[in-house]
């Protein structure tokens, strides 16, 4: 299809374009210009973090948050860091939705991140989150390439080598801290070597535990170290009790046969010295004092005899003198019996 065009129609179609309109537009355009220029040469940095700001691709500046100046027409472009936001890496799960009840999923791509060879050749899911900040956003944009990518990848080699350096007992367990602060120890200076900026916070162990299809042999393992662990607190509680008790018993048994020790040595000291006292005054005056003797021995010997008996040769009854036990007997028998 050809069209063709006759100098008449030409000249309508320019005489249709009102001069006056065209000078008005005209005069828009630098007024837009001006506005687009002002525009884009005022920006804000937002509290959470911090701006780069680079001249032709090379960084001239990083700005702190507020209203700021910079040159228009792309000749600076800024690169918002958010350094004062603390940042998060979920391994093993993702969180779906945050709040009061904060709900995760749970798929097939988690998994393979958080299955693990411990050092004893058992496997077991370990679902962990690292917390970070950049402390400089010129190094962490200009370092790394990838850098989330980075830093997943530090961490997942960090937390295999380590929980395939213990046993499995131990990470399930009392282990989970200890692996932990290691890992925030050795992912650190992993990142620090590549010169990124980041600091890690944090490293948390949200759930360690054995893969679904080993669980039931995993809680009866569990189940009788918990029994073994209470077997032995029970024991270590009574042998509390009993060792002190024993302990007590044998001190006051030393107690006794050193107090009784003391007692007869005494005695013997004692009974020695009046013997000897004894013998001095029986060399000095024999015949009183074997005669004190007797009279004390009788003494001490009739003062134990209940009954004293005296007979006639060639009695048949034996008199009773000095029955003062009947007596006193009977008298107790007539004063109950009335």
């Amino acid at each position: 299809m050809a069209y063709s065009f006759d100098k008449d129609s030409l000249e309508n179609v320019t005489l249709r374009v009102n001069p006056e309109k065209l000078k008005r537009l005209l005069l828009w355009i630098p007024v837009l210009l001006l506005v687009a220029l002002v525009l884009s040469s005022f920006y804000t940095v937002q509290p959470e973090g911090k701006v780069v700001v680079k001249r032709f691709g090379k960084v001239v500046s990083i700005r702190e948050p507020g209203l700021h100046f910079k040159f228009p027409f792309l000749i600076d472009r800024i690169y918002f860091v958010p350094t004062e936001r603390v940042l998060k890496e979920e391994f093993g799960f993702r969180t779906q939705k945050a709040g009061q009840r904060t709900q995760y999923v749970r798929n097939r791509v988690h998994e393979d991140e958080s299955l693990m060879l411990t050092g004893d050749l058992n496997v077991i899911n370990v679902e962990w989150v690292v917390q970070y900040r950049i402390k400089d956003p010129n190094k962490f944009l200009h370092q790394v390439r990838n850098q989330r990518a980075s830093i997943r990848d530090v961490s997942e080699a960090v937390m295999r080598r380590i929980v395939g350096n213990r046993l499995g007992s131990d990470v399930l367990t009392v282990g989970r801290v200890e692996i932990a602060a290691l890992a925030r120890s050795e992912m650190q200076e992993i990142l620090d070597s590549y010169d990124m900026g980041v600091h890690i916070a944090t490293i948390q162990l949200q759930d360690v535990t054995p893969p679904d299809s080993v669980k039931p042999a995993f809680n009866k393992v569990n189940e009788s170290r918990q029994e073994k662990e209470r077997l032995i607190n029970e024991a270590e509680k009574r042998r509390n009790q009993e060792v002190p008790k024993a302990q007590g018993e044998a001190q006051q048994i030393i107690a006794e046969a050193q107090g009784y020790a003391a007692e007869r040595i005494n005695l013997a000291k004692g009974e020695a010295s009046r013997f000897k006292a004894i013998q001095t005054e029986y060399s000095q005056a024999p015949d009183v004092t074997r005669q004190r003797l007797y009279i004390e021995t009788m003494d001490k010997v009739l003062s134990q005899v209940h009954k004293v008996y005296v007979v006639e040769e060639g009695g048949i009854m034996p008199i009773p003198l000095l029955n003062l036990n009947e007596d006193a007997a009977g008298s107790i028998e007539k004063a109950r019996s009335q």
